[in-house]
């Protein structure tokens, strides 16, 4: 379940389907190197998004076809447990 509109609502996709991930990061190669290792050899996009008006912090974001639920979460969850990447959402 997740929440929509301050609801507690299931997310409907048609799988597969194309899913955007916005990664946030203190350096662009150590998130860059993030990606490569949890996406391994999978067709990717990732562009830069922005920094922080302070610079401390590099966002960018990565698309990719995930192929179901569960493949879709196991990238999120991927992306967050890695150590060069600080949020993902």
């Amino acid at each position: 379940m997740e929440i929509i509109n301050d609801k507690t609502e299931k997310l409907e996709l048609d799988y597969p389907c194309n899913w955007s991930y916005k990664l946030i990061a203190l350096e662009k190669e150590a998130l860059e190197k993030a990606v490569h290792e949890v996406v391994v050899q999978r067709e990717h996009k990732l562009t830069h998004s922005k920094n922080s008006k302070a610079g401390k912090y590099v966002s960018m974001s990565l698309d990719l076809l995930v192929h179901n639920e569960e493949d879709r979460n196991f990238i999120y969850e991927a992306l967050k447990a890695h150590q060069n990447i600080k949020m993902v959402l």
